[in-house]
């Protein structure tokens, strides 16, 4: 993958985790029952919770599309990205039987796709043109 193409694809990652970041800091609730059915919230703590990793998910969104911008590194922008969707798979998959059914595999679904698609642009993102 040529780096132009790997960075207009880790742009679209990070606004689209943007998105969802800012999903979970206006709209604790909805985000919650997007991901876990809609489990802790109404709990103040679970609302606590999704903004908490909603605000990390701005952090890397707009860290990646500002290094972007100003023609720096992304690599580790998207790499850290990509982490984080491992480490929600890995939460996904332990709390995979108390998730509601309908949820089960989209959560470990949207997880597993941000994750390969962070893995997959990392290596060219930053690579000489």
């Amino acid at each position: 993958m040529d780096r132009a193409r790997a960075r207009r694809i880790a742009t679209a990652i990070a606004g689209f985790r943007i998105l969802v970041g800012a999903t979970a800091v206006l709209a604790p609730k909805l985000a919650l029952r997007g991901w876990t059915g809609g489990a802790t919230g109404d709990e103040a703590g679970g609302r606590l919770l999704a903004r908490a990793v909603g605000v990390r998910d701005i952090a890397l969104g707009a860290g990646a599309i500002l290094a972007e911008r100003h023609d720096a590194p992304v690599r580790g922008w998207t790499e850290a990205g990509y982490l984080t969707d491992v480490g929600d798979l890995a939460a996904g998959a332990i709390a995979f039987n108390k998730l509601p059914r309908l949820m089960r595999f989209g959560v470990l679904a949207a997880a597993a796709a941000a994750a390969a698609a962070g893995a997959i642009v990392s290596p060219a993102v930053d690579k000489p043109s």
